[in-house]
């Protein structure tokens, strides 16, 4: 029996839709030994870091930053503007608008959902009867998440701004942009948001472990009006601190801001505008092979409709459970991580493609060239000339 060497020696490839790639500029500001926390430039940067955090998320509006992942900002966003009993809506397109449900009936909040699947975008029709059937206005706030990680289906929030308007609903629009901020366009103050969160992981090119929550002046007036909030979740001193540790309710997360710090200036060195373009033009060069591999029967995008996908995730089907046999693959044999299928009801026969964040023509290319191989390994059917539609759109895009 012939053994079969490995070619995953030399740099692995993390390609999963978040953790994102990590840039060297970012790595090298955070290997550092620790700051002083009570004077100096860390206690000066902050004006700065938060300004640059309001421009990624286009809002003119505040900023509160947590020690936490995307989940505690879910909680972190909640805690600040819904009592318990109160109502909120929750339409559902894949897993992580289920995870904000349960956390708001976590605490004492009371949820509307409306599933659309893993596999559909949201149905506007009927968010509509949902709320207007609500005459009393006992929804406070819609949960709605822009682009769900786990079925790479990219919701459309300035749609669902203007029903609340139409019917003129007062519900806040909560917005999860965990996934989406610096990498799909997002303009929390032009589409009427008012309250976005979203963590460093993904778009932010940063290392998990720091969550922002975004809020305007009508989500500021419910805080102000909510019988009481838990000291730590509170973002009233975190966007109003006497002195700097209330930024944090505690000890800054240290490293992080050095390293967000980096990862803003390269974001806006390059300008946002283009960020969101070369992850649009990458995005539709990784669809132009996958639509090619479809061709062979065995393969299918989970989210049919161009306009309704992610530009940094792609969530694929393989027939036959053969998406975790291919991710087995890819990392074993060539270093490449793809994402596994979460939330999705054939786990085993899902698997997705992160393209978010620090991520580059030549990287995505790899990245496909790795799929395409395992696809070949495990004689699984294709259609041909995959690789080479890929190249064409990013030769075309230039």
């Amino acid at each position: 029996m012939t053994n079969q060497i490995s070619l995953a020696q030399g740099r692995e490839y993390l390609a999963i839709p978040g953790p994102s790639v990590i840039p060297d500029a970012v790595l090298q500001a955070m290997h550092r030994p620790s700051p002083n926390i009570y004077d100096g430039e860390l206690i000066d940067m902050m004006p700065g870091l938060t300004r640059d955090l309001r421009r990624v998320a286009r809002t003119k509006h505040n900023v509160a930053i947590y020690i936490a992942n995307g989940h505690g900002t879910w909680e972190a966003a909640l805690s600040n503007v819904i009592a318990p009993g109160e109502v909120v809506l929750a339409p559902a397109s894949g897993l992580f608008t289920h995870g904000w449900a349960e956390m708001a009936e976590g605490i004492g909040a009371k949820v509307q959902l409306i599933d659309f699947g893993t596999s559909s975008a949201w149905d506007f029709d009927r968010i509509a009867g949902a709320l207007r059937a609500d005459t009393a206005h006992q929804i406070k706030a819609v949960l709605a998440v822009h682009v769900d990680t786990s079925s790479s289906i990219r919701n459309d929030i300035p749609t669902l701004r203007a029903l609340l308007n139409e019917l003129d609903h007062p519900a806040l629009l909560m917005a999860d942009c965990i996934a989406s901020v610096g990498c799909d366009r997002y303009e929390m103050d032009e589409w009427g948001v008012d309250v976005t969160v979203t963590a460093c992981q993904k778009g932010l090119m940063t290392p998990a472990g720091v969550g922002f929550v975004f809020f305007n002046d009508k989500a500021q007036a419910k805080r102000a009006a909510m019988p009481r909030v838990s000291q730590y979740w509170d973002w009233q001193r975190r966007v109003n601190p006497e002195v700097f540790y209330q930024y944090f309710n505690g000890t800054a997360p240290t490293h992080h801001l050095y390293g967000l710090r980096a990862a803003l200036d390269m974001i806006h060195a390059e300008g946002l505008e283009s960020v969101w373009t070369r992850h649009e033009r990458l995005a539709a060069a990784i669809w132009a092979a996958c639509e090619i591999w479809a061709q062979g029967g065995a393969l299918q995008l989970n989210v049919a409709d161009r306009t309704h996908r992610s530009h940094a995730v792609t969530a694929l089907r393989l027939t036959d459970g053969l998406g975790t046999p291919l991710r087995v693959f890819t990392e074993s044999q060539l270093g490449l991580t793809l994402g596994i299928g979460l939330g999705m009801e054939d786990w085993d026969g899902c698997f997705r493609l992160g393209h978010m964040g620090h991520v580059n023509g030549q990287m995505v290319m790899a990245m496909l060239g790795g799929v395409e191989t395992a696809l070949a390994a495990l004689d699984i059917p294709r259609g041909k000339g995959a690789l080479e539609a890929a190249a064409s759109a990013l030769a075309s895009a230039g």
